[in-house]
């Protein structure tokens, strides 16, 4: 199994942009698509309030497994089960259902409403996909898991420990779908199971219930390969909203092969590829899907060549249009044919370019720390020949990066709703052209 992520908690692109995208991926090497919806699955009912305004409708689900039934991509819902559900608790109506009151991070699993929450959930997400064999439940990264004050008397009163806890609920979870969806099979991270010990999963009988994937940096494997004498990969920053192809999992796609599969489990390796868009549903933005691409498919051609090969780097630079790429320096030569190209390269002169040239120009400028200073721009007084000296050059300056930054916004309207749009303006464009709008502003 080859996945793709797709996580829409941040980002989540037009159905329209899938259409282009979901080829692309095939011709990669991608066989399934593993889609985490969050709030951009048309919940109804008492769960409607879990929607985003941009969440897509029902004729969009249906669309997107089409799409991928034409490209044979095996879509994978993904329900967060356990942990990552602030998209569920930041709402007051579940409030309640918090391992700690202060955090929406995390379930009290030994609420009866929990349990009854997510079958609602399963079934609506599983109601719309019939076609699919696999669903992924999350149940990583469960943060303040053992906290709370149920939690505390439970393992008080059982003797027991936050890992039995956590397999507890896990069971209930995998308990619930073997009956109600007969023959889906399901998936989970591991990282929570890494803390439990052999003995105590044994004693579940876990390994027949689930089949887990590993979500470990240190099994960055393309990373090894293109640097075998360097491990682990570095981390991926927060705000990072360009890739650097050199350290293709660090960048925009996390590759992981369970160095020690489970002898029974029909699928000996799995790969996980997610152009990272949002750490959590309470963070901010980070890289866009398009700008991913190349790293993505520097990734998935790397796993289905067995290493970064000439193969590999003929076969990237042949799909996507690129002329060259300089993994050392995170370049792409050429202009690129792939979905989103524009925004790419649009992308790039923010992060090369922008965020530089307008402090350097306003710092170079000695009329403006002489004549233009801040104490001359609040008591709005001047002298008009000393300001002329630099007014051209600045104008010009804010014309050309205004234009610039209608042309970004433009692009990404075609790809993203309105809040994405708005939101990723407003991180990485307007915090730096603001300063040169202010100036302009007080020159006129």
């Amino acid at each position: 199994m080859r996945l793709v992520h797709l996580d829409l908690k941040g980002a989540a692109p037009r159905v329209s942009y899938l259409e282009q995208v979901f080829p692309l991926l095939s011709q990669l090497g991608a066989n399934g698509i593993l889609i985490e919806y969050e709030d951009m699955f048309p919940f109804k009912g008492e769960l409607e309030i879990l929607r985003s305004p941009y969440a897509y409708s029902e004729e969009d689900i249906e669309r997107i497994q089409q799409l991928a039934e034409l490209h044979k991509l095996e879509v994978v819902p993904l329900v967060q089960t356990f942990g990552h559900v602030e998209f569920i608790l930041k709402h007051e109506k579940y409030q309640h259902l918090r391992e700690v009151e202060r955090f929406p991070n995390s379930f009290n699993p030994h609420l009866p409403n929990t349990l009854a929450l997510l079958k609602s959930i399963l079934a609506q997400v599983m109601e719309k996909h019939r076609r699919s064999t696999w669903i992924h439940i999350g149940a990583d990264e469960v943060f303040h898991l053992g906290e709370g004050a149920d939690s505390k008397n439970w393992m008080s009163h059982n003797k027991g420990d936050v890992g039995t806890m956590y397999l507890k609920h896990i069971k209930e979870v995998l308990g619930f779908i073997a009956t109600q969806f007969w023959g889906l099979r399901a998936l989970m991270w591991d990282d929570m199971l890494r803390k439990i010990s052999v003995g105590a999963l044994r004693g579940e009988r876990m390994g027949t219930a689930a089949v887990a994937s590993c979500w470990c940096p240190s099994l960055c494997l393309p990373w090894q390969a293109l640097h075998p004498a360097r491990s682990p990969c570095p981390a991926l920053g927060v705000k990072q909203v360009l890739g650097e192809h050199e350290d293709p999992p660090a960048s925009s796609c996390r590759w992981h092969q369970c160095p020690h599969p489970h002898p029974c489990s029909p699928h000996r390796a799995m790969a996980w590829l997610a152009p990272l868009r949002r750490y959590d549903h309470y963070s901010v933005l980070c890289e866009l899907l398009p700008v991913g691409i190349p790293s993505l498919a520097i990734c998935l051609q790397t796993l289905v060549n067995g290493g970064f090969t000439e193969e590999t780097k003929r076969k990237v630079l042949d799909v996507l249009g690129f002329q060259s790429m300089q993994l050392e320096q995170s370049t792409c030569e050429g202009r690129g044919t792939f979905p989103g190209a524009e925004i790419y390269h649009l992308v790039e002169q923010v992060h090369r370019h922008l965020k530089e040239s307008i402090p350097k120009a306003l710092e170079e400028e000695s009329a403006i720390k002489g004549w233009f200073s801040p104490y001359h721009r609040k008591h709005q007084f001047g002298n008009p020949r000393n300001m002329e000296t630099f007014g051209s050059k600045v104008m010009k300056l804010h014309e050309d990066w205004e234009s610039f930054a209608r042309d970004l916004r433009t692009h990404l309207e075609g790809v993203y709703f309105p809040d994405t749009v708005e939101e990723w303006m407003e991180e990485n464009v307007n915090p730096h052209l603001d300063q040169l709008r202010d100036l302009v502003r007080d020159y006129r």
